[in-house]
């Protein structure tokens, strides 16, 4: 995951993602894509030095230049890794039912298989989770018997 995460929090910044997207259709040096965004040559270096370090560019001397280009490989096993995860298939266990729960079947989702949260409405809440009280208790879990918020007051 953490080979995910570096890369895309690296693209997140719009400047870098303006300068990934230059280097998309040509090798550039720092003066060039300076000129081409619009801001300092340092802010531009800057700026790649995350994305080598993200593994995203890579430089290349050319006379008294560094020439950047994309690494075209990670970005497609980015693409890839993206890719698997919006196809994973939805698993049953483990889902919190209280979000199938209706008024008309409240009754019936007792002991089913819940997720930890104290409260299925936390912005009714006034203060932390541990401080609801009965009223809200009922309105969110349809009675107070084995809340959570219940078993860590006592």
């Amino acid at each position: 995951m953490n080979n995910l995460v570096t890369p895309l929090k690296a693209l997140a910044h719009e400047t870098r993602f303006k300068i990934l997207n230059l280097l998309m259709t040509h090798d550039l040096c720092v003066g060039a894509l300076s000129d081409r965004i619009g801001i300092s040559k340092a802010a531009i270096s800057q700026h790649l030095q995350v994305l080598r370090k993200a593994g995203l560019v890579k430089g290349e001397k050319r006379g008294y230049w560094t020439h950047y280009s994309v690494e075209r490989a990670v970005l497609r096993q980015i693409a890839d890794e993206l890719s698997k995860r919006a196809d994973q298939v939805l698993r049953s266990e483990g889902i919190c039912y209280r979000a199938f729960a209706t008024e008309t079947n409240i009754g019936e989702r007792r002991g089913m298989n819940m997720c930890k949260d104290c409260c299925e409405h936390p912005e009714k809440l006034k203060g932390k989770p541990e401080d609801c009280a009965p009223d809200q208790i009922k309105e969110c879990h349809g009675d107070t018997k084995d809340h959570p918020c219940e078993t860590e007051k006592k």
